[in-house]
């Protein structure tokens, strides 16, 4: 059938004659609309060689718009598409053979008699039109394609109006340019640039978008009567809907009366094939335009493509504006591939349906991302992306009494705020003792070790200063005096047992001796954001060495900003950007160096290591270079099946649970919130997030090697600098608490033990030997009564021995 199709042969002569009469037919055209009467006198022509000669020869460059399809991180799973006019830009080859004949029978049968411009058409026009017939326009294809690439290389809204609005110059313009661009390529080009950037109607530009919108095929497979029907919309896309009673009415008699036929008179069908054509049926619905987060392939993607999207409009190298951003995204026609594991997305989402519905107030979410390079791998939760629908809610009244007295709905089933990634009204939520992590870095930061202890009280009056009247103030003080999560806790901690214990009493005070300006020091470089107006003014530089609380987790966090920072663990101390981003190839096949990795020192890869062994505690892990007294997540280690790291965190009255868990490879963050009232009276329980964590998190390592975190290349980081604890078993305890304070040791009196010494002396030390430099020394007091494995055999008396208490 492509025999056909042939380019004229512009030689110079032809060049010469063609734009003459063209010169002379608009002056006559442009005579007639000035005036009417002197259409053919001597001013027609001059007007029309001056107006025609004065017209711009040389069409802008440019590109349609066109979609900008998202993959998964495999690069085949397509998660969703932006555009502002459904359109992809196809070759003529990649057309079925009837679609650029059925075009042509439909808008242009002389396009391979003409060199551009239509006389016979003009003139046919121009007689019509002024003597009352049914207006007429007489635009050749190539005239159309002109109009409407002046359109799209336009610049300025004049130039849009200029290129769009029925006036005798537009047509000159139109012309002069059909005339050159006839000139400069070939009848092929021409109707391949047409048929790209046609409007079909149904928000679909281009025969791509048509083809898979009207019937859901690749423009290739067109029947004969699906391409007749397709070229006969577009001279009136609403008028010829066929999805509409009078359009369905309206489309067949154009296809099966007008195009079709010309097909047949033009030869490029049989009778046969006209006959068979006929009788094709014509759709009458069409299959929906999906475009961006709302309709992405499934709904659980919904948040993080929210997420990308919400990437692509922060960055300045897509446009100086949010609206250039946009316009970039949805008409550049960009391949992109994102980081989204669609497995462990679908495996998360069933983790988190084992444990909590959608319908429930209370949101549990997860994120997950790799370390070392920043990519985000999951963004679930219990709710569906979508809008609430206002005409048929299916949201529930929020949750908050403020919001609930006005009938406000909350976000819960449906919801497209960005509850795990942070942005617009979502601040972040209060995730507890997750945030001790910074304490602990910023500590072996300042050279105190992994074994620096503190005797943890039961209840700890601190230094940071809050209102009198606060609960949490000691009696009669405007001293902030924490406790430890259910009661009691006292005792001597080190940074394992600490952590792994999750000991307030001891993070406070180990927060006052590093500084909590440097804690909020470590967050900042580990990507904690600070969204809320009032912890950013704790955060900075001239309040956040009053903010005690920060230890305990009091500040926003989102669960994919803890997953990353724990991740910057895992990497050695390197923190990475998150980013959706895998890859990006534009329209051209070039691949743009926007949304890599970018990756900063946060700490030395032997303050990561030391804190990652800290942080085996909570997860059931053993550490490497310690002991684990204790942990909040036991079963970590065990369902996971690999090393692993991490921290539990809970708030008062529970009003959130959260957990981090990861390995050398991956890192899980899940929080049980509820996002629409944080002040609520809910108890939320770690039997809901800590499994849909590390079930998670095993799901992502399932198969893959099992690799150890490594350790500290300086030891001291550890242990730091060991001292002798002088003996003072016997001593007055006055005598013995000087003796050990001179040497740096801070002094604790312990329990009452048995012990040959009087009683009311010292019976020894916890620990004895060796400690580390500044630790705690806890003296045990001696009840003066010795067991009777002390003695030796025989009758003779027992002869006091000093003996170390372990």
């Amino acid at each position: 059938m492509s025999s056909w199709i042939r380019r004229r042969d512009h030689n110079i002569f032809v060049n010469g004659f063609v734009l003459m009469i063209c010169g002379l037919v608009t002056g006559v055209v442009l005579a007639s609309a000035v005036f009417p009467f002197a259409a053919v006198s001597g001013l027609a022509l001059r007007a029309g060689e001056k107006t025609f000669a004065a017209l711009p020869s040389q069409l802008r460059s440019f590109q349609a718009p066109q979609i900008t399809r998202v993959y998964a991180a495999d690069g085949k799973t397509p998660l969703t598409q932006f555009y502002d006019e459904f359109r992809s830009d196809i070759p003529l080859k990649s057309m079925s053979a009837f679609m650029p004949a059925a075009m042509v029978a439909a808008e242009d049968r002389e396009f391979y008699h003409h060199a551009g411009v239509d006389l016979k058409g003009v003139a046919r026009a121009l007689v019509n039109n002024n003597q009352g017939g049914q207006k007429q326009g007489a635009s050749t294809i190539t005239m159309q394609w002109v109009r409407m690439s002046l359109s799209y290389s336009a610049t300025s809204p004049n130039e849009v109006v200029a290129a769009t609005q029925d006036t005798p110059r537009r047509k000159f313009t139109e012309m002069k340019y059909a005339l050159e661009v006839e000139k400069q390529i070939g009848k092929d080009q021409i109707l391949e640039h047409y048929l790209n950037i046609v409007p079909f109607g149904k928000q679909t530009y281009g025969i791509y978008a048509a083809s898979k919108v009207y019937f859901n095929k690749l423009p290739k497979d067109l029947t004969l009567g699906e391409a007749a029907m397709l070229a006969g919309i577009v001279r009136a896309p609403t008028g010829y809907d066929p999805t509409t009673p009078d359009g369905y009415e309206q489309i067949r008699q154009r296809r099966n009366a007008y195009v079709i036929p010309g097909m047949l008179e033009m030869g490029v069908i049989t009778q046969a094939q006209a006959d068979a054509a006929i009788k094709e049926p014509i759709p009458r619905k069409v299959r929906p335009v999906s475009n961006g987060c709302v309709s992405v392939s499934k709904n659980n993607w919904g948040f993080f493509c929210d997420y990308f999207y919400r990437w692509w409009m922060g960055r300045e190298e897509f446009g100086a504006t949010p609206y250039d951003r946009e316009r970039q995204l949805k008409s550049g026609g960009y391949r992109i591939t994102t980081t989204l594991d669609v497995k462990a997305q679908g495996k998360a989402r069933e983790r988190i349906a084992d444990r909590i519905s959608e319908k429930n107030q209370n949101a549990l979410l997860l994120a997950a991302v790799q370390p070392g390079t920043g990519k985000v791998r999951v963004l679930a939760a219990n709710r569906k992306f979508k809008l609430d629908d206002p005409d048929d809610p299916q949201n529930r009244i929020s949750s908050d009494p403020a919001k609930a007295r006005k009938k406000i709905r909350g976000s819960y089933p449906n919801t497209t705020n960005p509850l795990l990634s942070g942005g617009g009204d979502i601040t972040g939520y209060q995730a507890g003792s997750v945030m001790k992590i910074f304490t602990l870095i910023a500590a072996l930061e300042q050279k105190l070790p992994l074994a620096y202890t503190i005797k943890a009280e039961k209840v700890y009056k601190s230094k940071y200063i809050i209102d009198r009247g606060n609960d949490a103030a000691c009696s009669g003080t405007h001293f902030w005096c924490p406790t430890n999560s259910g009661g009691g806790g006292e005792g001597v901690y080190n940074m394992w047992t600490g952590f792994g214990s999750s000991i307030n009493t001891y993070f406070v005070p180990l927060e006052e001796r590093v500084g909590a300006e440097n804690a909020v020091d470590v967050a900042k470089r580990f990507g904690i954001q600070f969204r809320a107006t009032d912890d950013a003014k704790l955060a900075s530089p001239g309040n956040a060495h009053q903010w005690g609380a920060f230890t305990l987790g009091v500040s926003g966090t989102t669960p994919l900003d803890m997953a990353n920072a724990y991740a910057t663990l895992a990497a050695d101390g390197k923190y990475c950007t998150p980013t959706p981003i895998e890859r990006i190839v534009t329209l051209s096949g070039d691949d743009l160096d926007v949304g890599r990795s970018h990756c900063t020192r946060a700490t030395s890869a032997d303050v990561a290591r030391a804190a990652v062994d800290a942080a085996r505690c909570p997860v059931g892990d053993s550490a490497q270079l310690g002991s684990c007294a204790g942990a909040t997540a036991r079963d970590t280690r065990g369902v996971v099946g690999h090393p692993v790291f991490g921290k539990t965190g809970t708030t008062d009255r529970d009003k959130t649970a959260s957990l981090v868990a990861g390995t050398t490879s991956m890192v899980v963050a899940g929080y049980l919130v509820n996002p629409d009232y944080q002040n609520h009276k809910d108890r939320l329980q770690h039997d809901q997030v800590n499994p849909a964590v590390y079930h998670t998190l095993a799901d992502m390592m399932k198969g893959k090697e099992k690799v150890n975190f490594k350790r500290p290349e300086n030891r001291k980081i550890a242990y730091g600098e060991r001292r002798s604890i002088p003996n003072v078993e016997c001593d007055p305890l006055n005598s013995a608490t000087r003796t050990l304070e001179r040497e740096g040791f801070s002094v604790s009196i312990g329990r009452t033990v048995d012990s040959s010494c009087p009683a009311g002396t010292a019976a020894g030390t916890e620990p004895d030997g060796r400690t580390v430099k500044n630790g705690v020394v806890t003296i045990e007091v001696s009840n003066g009564r010795t067991t009777a494995s002390e003695f030796p055999t025989g009758n003779a008396s027992p002869t006091p021995t000093r003996t170390r208490i372990r």
